[in-house]
């Protein structure tokens, strides 16, 4: 069953934050960002167990091209993403949105 995917205002936040950086860095690569991230967002939607738990009942997809992870969690009938971070960050600031 393919779920809806709903973005705390946080996760929200970093995915336009992380964008807006790349873009900065080369014009149209904040783009590829967002596609990747929404490709991703669509694979999580079909199939949300097949990412791993990293913490509690968060689970982690990672982006491809890109050294993001999108951290959600699964409720009855829809996924939140708590957040969307690069992969160097330390664990406690999406720990601290659960």
């Amino acid at each position: 069953m393919k779920r809806m995917v709903r973005l705390r205002e946080e996760a929200d936040q970093d995915l336009a934050v992380a964008a807006t950086w790349y873009e900065q860095q080369c014009s149209g690569l904040g783009q590829e960002f967002l596609d990747k991230g929404l490709s991703t967002f669509q694979l999580i939607a079909e199939q949300p167990l097949m990412y791993p738990m990293v913490h509690r009942n968060i689970r982690r997809a990672l982006m491809s091209r890109f050294p993001f992870g999108i951290y959600f969690r699964i409720e009855r009938s829809y996924i939140v993403v708590l957040a969307v971070m690069h992969a160097s960050r330390d664990p406690i600031h999406w720990q601290s949105r659960t």
